[in-house]
């Protein structure tokens, strides 16, 4: 598998002999750091390279079970352009969410549309159409009840998703199969998740970690920004493979 990596501000990716470390600094809440390799840099989302039946497997560790920020690792169509407006990527037009795969997200995070969890270590399941009339509803209600716009996109999108209760701090084999009627989760040979909510391809794959948050929470609250982290973070992942 071919995959890109990119970086901003202080951060890096170095790959060792089995596998690679991302890694971010310490820094402010004024400065976007991302570390991240992905197989569909500089692609249009059309001519994105991944598509079902197909396993991502890998070893990984993170350097504390609180960085802030999120990261994880899986499939995706990079729906927000590039990393939420912060920068760091090839720009395009947001897209609706589809995604398959294992996402760490701090508490400022909830990004969750339905009853599910929204923050923690998480596997998750997203499907979204391309378009739908719906999401007009949503923008008209947004000025007058982030509620009730909240819960028309949750009829818009729809998602899946689990809290993983192993410790991202200590190495764990993590495996994910999308295949077009279903994805599973597994960590260290146990099932997590399994769902029928299978993404709409094609997506990319994309392994990550970064200090921004976004939030539209049941309460009807929307944030999104930058976080501050006292500490450098990293992620380690090993014996990485796709299989077809």
């Amino acid at each position: 598998m071919l995959l890109t990596s990119r970086w901003s501000r202080g951060a890096s990716v170095t790959a060792g002999p089995d596998g690679f470390r991302l890694a971010i600094p310490a820094s402010d809440d004024s400065t976007y750091c991302l570390a991240q390799l992905d197989n569909y840099s500089g692609l249009p989302r059309r001519l994105y390279p991944t598509r079902p039946h197909v396993t991502l497997e890998l070893r990984a560790r993170a350097s504390s079970a609180s960085i802030h920020g999120t990261w994880g690792f899986g499939f995706w169509n990079s729906p927000y352009g590039f990393s939420l407006g912060q920068g760091g990527g090839k720009f395009s037009l947001p897209a609706l969410p589809n995604a398959a795969w294992f996402f760490h997200a701090s508490p400022e995070n909830h990004l969750s549309f339905c009853d599910k969890p929204g923050n923690g270590f998480l596997a998750q399941s997203f499907r979204s159409p391309a378009f739908d009339l719906r999401l007009f509803l949503a923008g008209l209600l947004l000025p007058f009840s982030r509620r009730a716009a909240r819960r028309q996109l949750s009829r818009v999108i729809r998602e899946e998703g689990e809290r993983v209760q192993a410790d991202p701090t200590g190495w764990s084999l993590y495996r994910l199969e999308w295949g077009p009627t279903r994805v599973t989760y597994d960590v260290d040979h146990t099932r997590v998740m399994e769902t029928p909510l299978s993404p709409h391809p094609p997506l990319g794959v994309v392994i990550w970690i970064d200090n921004q948050f976004a939030a539209f929470t049941p309460e009807g609250k929307i944030a999104a920004g930058v976080l501050a982290n006292a500490q450098p973070a990293w992620i380690e992942i090993a014996d990485l493979r796709l299989t077809v």
